[in-house]
C-alpha cells in the first residue's frame, strides 16, 4: 500500500471510529439538553467526553492498530488531545447556540464537530496519539 492510500486508509478508519464516538456524544448531549433540561454547556462537555472514550477505544485497536506508542502513553496524549477538543467543541456550541448566533443545537454541533474532527482531531490523533 503507498503512502497516500496508508494515509486515506487511516483517514477512513479514524472518521469511522469518530462516527461511533460522535453518535454517542450527540446522544448524550440531546438527552441530557432535552430531557434532563441540564445547560447546554455542560451537557456537551459530558457528551464529548463519553464520545471520547467510545473514540479511544474504536481508534486504539481498530483505526490506529500497530501504533508504536504503547498505551499508557496513548492514554495520556489522547486525554490531552481529547479534552482540548471537547473544550474547543464546548466553546463553539455555546457560541453559536446561545452568543453569537442562536443557531440549532442539532446544527452547530454538526457543523463544529465535523469540523474539528477532520483537521485537530485526526492530525493529532495520527501524528501524535497513535503515530506510527
Amino acid at each position: 500500500m503507498s503512502k497516500k492510500d496508508f494515509w486515506l486508509y487511516n483517514l477512513f478508519r479514524h472518521q469511522a471510529a469518530g462516527l461511533a464516538g460522535t453518535a454517542v456524544d450527540f446522544g448524550i448531549t440531546l438527552l441530557l439538553t432535552n430531557i434532563l433540561l441540564i445547560w447546554v454547556g455542560y451537557a456537551n462537555f459530558t457528551g464529548a467526553v463519553a464520545g471520547a472514550i467510545v473514540n479511544f477505544l474504536i481508534s486504539t485497536y481498530w483505526a490506529f492498530a500497530g501504533s508504536k506508542n504503547k498505551l499508557a502513553n496513548q492514554i495520556w496524549k489522547y486525554v490531552i488531545v481529547s479534552l482540548g477538543s471537547a473544550i474547543l467543541n464546548t466553546i463553539f456550541v455555546v457560541l453559536f447556540t446561545e452568543k453569537l448566533f442562536q443557531f440549532d443545537l442539532v446544527i452547530s454541533k454538526v457543523v463544529i464537530a465535523c469540523s474539528i474532527a477532520w483537521t485537530y482531531n485526526f492530525l493529532l490523533m495520527r501524528y501524535f496519539v497513535f503515530r506510527k
